[in-house]
Order: structure tokens, then sequence, then C-alpha cells
């Protein structure tokens, strides 16, 4: 029987080797997609997806961030507590489908016809049905079942677009946008089947209230997250024109691919950390979370080196001076990394308000510094300036559990130490850039330091992975 320190092992293992294959399908279809439509019609289907992740932060009111302290405040009526959340989000999108068809003109809004926007509300109604399911199997540790839905819908995504853009070459555009969403809500009716078949409740006034009180504070929480990734982009278009913007999303896109690796890892880490918060084990949290954090500064300076070979690998020579752009952003997804530790401290004493307050403050403190540096530096201050943006939200979580809800869980000095000493390292190693042998041969002499400190751990690691995974 294994334990539940076992499973969060494992499930953190399937879910970074499942992200990473259904990130690498996405890169490998890419040109596919880039052959088949035009710019234009690429545009437009990009356009649907923005608004959908912008829009769904106020339908789906948030309750998700309610799921993981509910598992244990409501251990016993878990299965009734997803099914009525799940009723009080589609009701609450069926409600504003509703409202926003009987005002659209009838040219339709936001640049899409009325059928568009329709199909758009109506699959907001439903799809955070996946968020709950995925979430639930989350925090019983069904990493099999969470990754199976990832795979379907990736899998039917790509099989189902390609369909309908040979089918309809003459409205390809839309077909994307059908081919992205009929996939996504047929998962999500079936989500939404089977939590209310094992919950059986629609309504109950004590659930509803209680991922409220959860939830609607991190509407502001998503809303700014959403600015502070992607205000970039528009004062960058508007400073510096389409030619710099094309090469920060380019640079942008491949620094960010070290978040569905440090993603997979937060997810699987939460459940257990939320049992062992709720068990008092705060030095068993301290100790593994120490280990996490070490390896996401490890792998974060491997990254920051191979990005100029990965820019030239999936990007023309005219896209590579994007390369620039990847180190501040991976370190700015270090820095997330960190943070998201004191985000869980924050959701687990349901004190939601100080989340949203704090990603206000960095998306200001954001918005800010691109105004003042843009002009002056050009696309690539940008990076920085997100990097700063997001080691600013570090800082004002660690004051907010530390000082206002005096939680005192994680060794707070030494994590500061190490993200300043990895963005140290990060740094020299884009100065490197030009002079692959130096910037190898320092990451190899960097290596080699800490496999003689972690010998170890590693030690331990590789027995654990060949004992769970490859038994003969």
């Amino acid at each position: 029987m294994e334990n539940n320190s076992t499973k969060a092992v494992k499930s953190g293992f399937w879910y970074v080797l499942s992200n990473v294959l259904i990130r690498a399908v996405g890169i490998i279809t890419a040109p596919i997609y880039t052959r088949l439509l035009t710019p234009a019609e690429t545009g437009y289907a990009n356009s649907f997806n923005s608004y959908v992740s912008i829009i769904t932060v106020v339908t789906c009111l948030c309750l998700i961030y309610s799921v993981g302290r509910a598992k244990l405040d409501f251990k016993d009526e878990f299965d009734e507590y997803m099914s009525s959340i799940q009723t009080l989000s589609s009701g609450f999108g069926l409600i504003v489908m509703i409202l926003v068809m009987f005002f659209c003109p009838a040219e339709g809004f936001l640049k899409f016809p009325r059928i568009v926007i329709f199909i758009m509300f109506a699959y907001l109604a439903v799809y955070p049905s996946i968020d709950y399911m995925q979430y639930r199997y989350r925090f019983e540790y069904k990493y099999k079942e969470n990754i199976a839905i990832s795979i379907i819908i990736t899998v039917a995504t790509l099989g189902l677009t390609l369909a309908l853009l040979f089918i309809n070459p003459s409205d390809r555009g839309f077909m994307k946008i059908l081919g992205t969403v009929i996939p996504s809500a047929a998962v999500a009716l079936w989500c939404y089947i089977n939590l209310l078949r094992r919950g059986k409740t629609l309504y109950k006034k004590e659930y509803w209230i209680y991922a409220l009180k959860i939830g609607i504070p991190m509407i502001p929480h998503g809303l700014a997250l959403i600015l502070l990734s992607r205000i970039d982009v528009t004062m960058i278009q508007n400073i510096c024109g389409d030619s710099d913007t094309g090469l920060y999303t380019s640079g942008y896109t491949i620094g960010t691919l070290l978040m569905f690796i440090t993603n997979a890892v937060s997810q699987a880490w939460l459940p257990w950390f939320n049992e062992q918060m709720y068990e008092e084990n705060r030095e068993a949290i301290r100790e593994k979370n120490k280990l996490l954090m070490f390896y996401g500064c490890v792998m974060t300076l491997f990254f920051v080196a191979a990005a100029p070979e990965a820019v030239k690998i999936l990007f023309h020579r005219n896209y590579w001076d994007s390369m620039w752009v990847v180190p501040p952003v991976a370190l700015g997804t270090l820095c997330q990394y960190f943070y998201t530790n004191y985000v869980n401290l924050e959701l687990y004493t349901k004190k939601t308000a100080l989340i949203a307050g704090n990603s206000v403050i960095a998306a200001i403190i954001n918005i800010g510094l691109n105004a003042y540096y843009i002009p002056r530096y050009g696309y690539i201050a940008a990076a920085y300036t997100t990097l700063a943006g997001y080691f600013a939200l570090m800082i004002l979580h660690y004051i907010c559990t530390r000082f206002m809800l005096r939680e005192k869980v994680y060794a707070d000095g030494l994590y500061f130490v190490m993200v300043i000493l990895t963005s140290a390292a990060g740094i020299a190693l884009s100065v490197l850039y030009p002079n692959w042998i130096l910037r190898y041969a320092m990451l190899a002499v960097v290596a080699a330091i800490l496999a003689i400190i972690k010998k170890n751990d590693i030690i331990m690691a590789i027995c654990f992975v060949r004992r769970k995974f490859f038994k003969s």
C-alpha cells in the first residue's frame, strides 16, 4: 500500500512527463497549422482563445481555488461539495450567456459574429467541469485518470481540427475554433455528468457560501495575472512596433516552456502539502520543499544555458535575437515557482483576498516599469520588468504569510538567496551566449559542484525512479 508521499512523487513524475509530451505535440504541430492557416485566420482563432481565458476567470467565479481546502473540511462530503459548486459555476455561466445573447447586437461583438459569441459563452458554462474533475483526481492522487483527460483532449483537438480544416477550407478560422471547442466541450460534459452522479447535489447553501468566500477574491487575482503576462506584448506593439513584438513573443514562448515542468511539480505537491499542514507536519514540508526549490533552480540554469540552441532549432534565423528574452522570462518562471509556496499557504488559510491584492500590486508595478524602460531600452527590457514583477510578487506573498498570517513554514532566507544566486548565474550564462564553449564549460562546473553537494539525494532519486518505474 503506497503512502501519500510516494503517491505525490509518482504523480509529479508522470505530470512532468505528460506535460512535456503534450507541449511537444503543440510544438511539432505548430508548423502544420502555419501552413494551413493564414496569419489572419490564426489571429482570429487565437483571439477567441484569449477571450475565453480572460472571461472564464469571471464566469467560473474562481471556485476551483476552494477545492484543495474543501477536501479537508468536507472530507466525508467531498463528492457532494464538488457536485454543488459545479452547479453554481455552470448556472452563473448560463446566466451570463443568456444576458450576453440578449444584449448582443445582430452583427455580434468582440469582432465575432453572434454564432461564435454563443459558442464561446456556452463553452464557458461547461468547461470548468474539466478543471473540477482534474482537481478531484489530483487531490486523490489519481494521476493516470488526470493525465488521460489531458491526452484525450490534445489528440482529439488535433485530429478534429485538421479534419475540419480540410472539410471546410473556406472558413478555416472558424473551423480552428470548432476543432478546439468541440473535444473540450465533449469531455467537459462527461466530467459534468460524472461529478453530478457521484455527488447527487445541485445546491447546498453551506457549500456555495464556502466556495464563494474563497473564490470571489481570486477573480481580481486571475485578471491581474493575465494582465501581468500579456501587457508586455501590448506595450511593445504600441512603442516598438510589430517586428519587436514578434521577437519578444517568440522568446517569451521559449522562456515559459519551463512553466510546464514547474506547474506539473506544483500540481503534485499541493495535495500532499495540504495534508501535511492539516496534520501540523511543518518540518516535513520545510525539508522536502527545500529539495524541490533547489532542483527548480538547477533546472532553470540548464534551461537558460540551452536557450540559444532551442531558439535556433525552433525558429528561423530572423528570430534568433529572441534568445535574449529567454533568461529573464525563465527566471521569472522560477520566481513563480517559489512564490507558489506562499500562495498555497494563503489558500490553505482561506485568505484569498491577500493573493488578489498582491497580484494587483505586481501588475501595477509591471505596467509602471514597462512604461519607463521599454521606450529607453526596447523589447528586451519588458522581459526584465516581467522578472521584476514576479520577484515583487514573491516578496509580497512572503510578507503576507510571514507577518500577517504569522506562518513560518519555509526556509525563507535561503529561498531568497537561492533565487538571487540563480538569477545572477542565469544572467552570467546569457552573457556567454555568443560563446557556447565557455557557456557549457561554466554549466559543467556548476553541475559538478552541485552533484558533489547533493550526491546522496541524487543517488536516492535514481534508486527511487528505478524501483518505482523500471521494475523487472
